[in-house]
Order: C-alpha cells, then sequence, then structure tokens
C-alpha cells in the first residue's frame, strides 16, 4: 500500500453508483484499496453522492496529515488529529463532529476495527440558537433581491423551508399547482416530503418561470461549465440570500438556514403543531424540532413569570446611594 507522504498526483476513483459513474479525486500517487472499499461500503448503505465525496475526502485529509496510509495510523493519531483539528485549525465543533463521523465510518465500519469507537468521542458541542427574523425583516429581505430568479429563490427559501441543497435541486415537475404541493427529492437522508405551495409564491414562480423558461431544474446553472441542464450549485443559493440580506441592511447574519428556522418559528407562533413542523422540515427527531419552542415569541411570552406576582416596593423608592441608609 502507497504512503501518502510526498504524493501530488490526484488519482481518479471511479465508483459505480445507481447506473451512474462518480469520479472522487483522492490525494495519493495510486488508488489506495481502503478509500474504495469505503466507498463502496458508503453507497451501498445508500449515502448520498455529496456524503461519499465528504467522507472519503476528510479520510484523505486524515492520512495526508501524518503521511501516511489512514489503515495504518491508530488511536493516538485518531486523538491527536482531533485535537489539531479543535485546537490549531479552531474548526467549529459542529464542523469536528461531522470529520469525526467520517472517521469512525472508515475506522469501525470498513475496517472493522469496533475498539476504536471509543477513541472517536464526539466533542460537545455548545448549544447555540438560531437567528431568527422578523416577518418584517423578512419582507426587506424579499424586496432587496437583486434580480427576479433571487426574488424566487428566497421566497422559496423562506416558503417552503427547504435546506439550500435542496432548493438548488428543485425540479420543475416537483411544482404541483393542481394541488398546491412542493415535492422534495431525496432530501437529507435522501427521503422525499411534500410541502405545501403557497399562493403568493406560486405567482412569484410563475412569473419567474415565464421569464426563465427553465426545462429540468427549477434554477438551472448558467451557461457556465456546468451546463444549462444542471442545477445551480448550493453556493448560488447562499449567494442570493445573503446578498438580498446585505442589500436590505439587515445588522443580523443572514443564510439561507437562517431562513428556515426563521419559517418554522413564524409557523408555531401561528398555531401549526411541533409534530407538523417535524413533518415539514424532514427532522427525523421531534427533539431536534422542539428547539423552536424557545425561539417563539408567542410561547415565550405566554409564560407567567413568577417575578411579576410578587408584592413588593416600587423601584422608584430605591436607594441610589451605595451606602445603605441608617435606619
Amino acid at each position: 500500500m502507497n504512503e501518502v507522504a510526498g504524493a501530488t498526483d490526484a488519482t481518479r476513483v471511479a465508483l459505480s453508483g445507481s447506473g451512474s459513474a462518480i469520479d472522487y479525486r483522492v490525494t495519493r500517487r495510486s488508488c489506495d484499496p481502503t478509500q474504495t472499499e469505503d466507498a463502496g461500503r458508503l453507497q451501498r448503505r445508500n449515502y448520498s453522492d455529496r456524503t461519499t465525496h465528504s467522507y472519503l475526502r476528510i479520510v484523505a485529509a486524515f492520512a495526508k496529515h501524518f503521511g501516511k496510509s489512514p489503515d495504518k495510523l491508530g488511536p493516538d493519531e485518531l486523538r491527536s488529529y482531533q485535537a489539531y483539528l479543535l485546537r490549531e485549525r479552531k474548526l467549529a465543533v459542529n464542523t469536528v463532529i461531522a470529520r469525526v463521523a467520517a472517521l469512525r465510518f472508515f475506522f469501525v465500519r470498513t475496517l472493522k476495527r469496533h475498539d476504536f469507537r471509543e477513541e472517536l468521542p464526539y466533542p460537545k458541542a455548545h448549544r447555540h440558537l438560531p437567528t431568527i427574523l422578523s416577518v418584517e425583516e423578512v419582507g426587506r429581505l424579499i424586496d432587496a433581491a437583486g434580480n427576479l430568479q433571487q426574488r424566487a429563490l428566497v421566497m422559496v427559501l423562506y416558503g417552503t423551508g427547504m435546506r439550500r441543497t435542496e432548493v438548488s435541486q428543485l425540479k420543475v415537475s416537483a411544482i404541483d399547482s393542481g394541488r398546491m404541493i412542493i415535492r422534495v427529492e431525496r432530501g437529507k437522508g435522501g427521503h422525499d416530503r411534500d410541502l405545501p405551495l403557497s399562493p403568493a409564491l406560486l405567482e412569484t414562480l410563475r412569473e419567474y418561470f415565464r421569464w426563465k423558461r427553465p426545462r429540468i431544474y427549477l434554477f438551472p446553472s448558467g451557461n457556465g461549465h456546468r451546463g444549462a441542464d444542471k442545477p445551480m450549485s448550493d453556493k448560488s443559493v447562499w449567494y442570493a440570500c445573503t446578498e438580498a440580506a446585505r442589500h436590505a441592511g439587515l445588522t443580523k447574519r443572514v443564510t439561507p438556514h437562517t431562513l428556515r428556522h426563521s419559517w418554522a418559528t413564524h409557523l408555531l407562533e401561528a398555531g401549526t403543531d411541533l409534530r407538523t413542523i417535524q413533518i415539514l422540515l424532514g427532522h427525523g427527531d421531534l427533539e431536534t424540532t422542539a428547539k423552536y419552542l424557545h425561539l417563539s415569541q408567542k410561547h415565550l411570552h405566554a409564560v407567567a413569570n413568577p417575578l411579576d406576582q410578587l408584592q413588593i416596593s416600587s423601584v422608584k423608592a430605591t436607594n441610589r446611594e451605595y451606602r445603605r441608609k441608617k435606619e
């Protein structure tokens, strides 16, 4: 098996998926059989092409860091690498968790080293509540879109709660105006789901369709290297959202996921139950959806604070001096 040290050539590993070939570029002089096996196992477990590519890239980066083939590395290297990602690279905890998941799959599933599971604990993540836009701020964001395509993108993001990758992959055939439904095909986890199509969004999409005349994907790539019959990249979706936020003068950090969080929170405030929101968002666990209870102003303001029930003196009569007055 070839060592990674000094490798400069990118070797193309062709993998046969469900009827199509997927090309991955791995920084190696020749194809590492363990990585080929890892890719095959990922595909047999029906992981998406995006996840498979990401996992292979993570394992290759781990091997390159130590200059050895990954199957020749052990627990010491795993602990050292995890500390390196957190302390030196200063990567976000969720990013490190994703890398740990890829390395766990490689060592435990592919190499059958089940004892390595204990050597690769997931770092503790600090729970941060996401940024939420008010309804008024969402309106300003939509009005600040640069053109009709960007306006349609922002409205789909907020009007459906889709992830940005789901929006970029959205097909014309997924819009069912008769049933007023949008079908998300192969969303996160490979699951399909139906979403309500609002009349306001349908009006915008019809205007956009008359202008752009998309054939397969609702938001096709430009005439660049991807081709007109290919979907736009999810980075283009991100750009449309962040540019609109900048021109709207919003001081909050706004990303496509901000609109997803805002949509779910506004649904909850409007009376939609958590279980329905879970289905619409495509969450596998209701606990993930429950975080929106912490973000809903309606639910927060409905709490009866016991402080308000106390019989205490008026704040206006409270001493302003640092020293307590003598009795």
